[in-house]
């Protein structure tokens, strides 16, 4: 019996082997433009929002709450607050109870504080950095701050004994601000350096705790900026 393959056969068999090995070199060359491709905008883009949701945790403390912070005097000019000291802390409760629920029930990731005094040293501020888990979690958590300047629900005073902020405790606070951007939130809590409650002022004026925001913008700023990715520098993976 002939065993010979009909040349119809061996003509598609080849056809066949032809194609395979066309698909496989095209699949073959789109996986290396893929492999040696240099990163899109998108993935840039996508690689700086996720620098910039790292930052509480991969910046130094003192960069994100630098030693001084500049802000407008009353008077005109401009001074600079002195920072006092950083909380080694990062958990989500240093806030009045009602705001804490709110904070885990948004994608809280960590509260991060420091407490600065003003140029003319009468008056205290304690930034508070809130790490939420993505940008519409920190719009969501925003809402259980006051908007309106008061202190209360807000952020915990930071206090440090043997310095001017040692009677920095929740019923020294006069004034409060909320700032949101991208996954943060900063939040300020202000007070007088006397300690006296926020009831016994024989007069309001919030015009001396309205530095307390200006200082704060300046960490919002710097945390929620995106840098985009330079593929050369060694602190980024393109």
């Amino acid at each position: 019996m002939n065993s010979a393959r009909p040349w119809p056969t061996l003509v598609v068999a080849s056809a066949l082997t032809l194609v395979c090995a066309v698909a496989a070199g095209v699949a073959g060359s789109a996986a290396g433009t893929e492999l040696t491709r240099g990163p899109s905008t998108a993935e840039l883009q996508g690689a700086a929002r996720r620098e910039v949701a790292e930052r509480w945790r991969t910046w130094p403390s003192g960069r994100i709450f630098p030693a001084t912070l500049p802000y407008s005097a009353e008077q005109g000019g401009q001074e600079r607050a002195s920072r006092i000291g950083i909380s080694p802390q990062t958990s989500c409760d240093p806030v009045d109870a009602k705001a804490v629920k709110a904070l885990r029930k948004a994608g809280c990731r960590g509260v991060l504080r420091a407490t600065y005094v003003d140029a003319l040293r009468g008056v205290l501020v304690t930034i508070g950095v809130v790490a939420m888990r993505d940008e519409p979690g920190a719009v969501r958590a925003r809402t259980a701050f006051s908007d309106s300047g008061k202190p209360v629900p807000g952020l915990y005073p930071l206090a440090f004994s043997g310095t001017v902020a040692d009677r920095f405790t929740p019923g020294v606070r006069q004034s409060g601000s909320v700032r949101q951007a991208g996954p943060y939130l900063v939040l300020t809590t202000a007070g007088q350096v006397d300690g006296r409650p926020a009831g016994a002022a024989d007069e309001q004026r919030p015009a001396i705790f309205a530095f307390a925001t200006e200082i704060a913008e300046h960490v919002l700023t710097d945390l929620s900026t995106p840098k985009m990715p330079a593929c050369t520098a060694k602190e980024w993976q393109c």
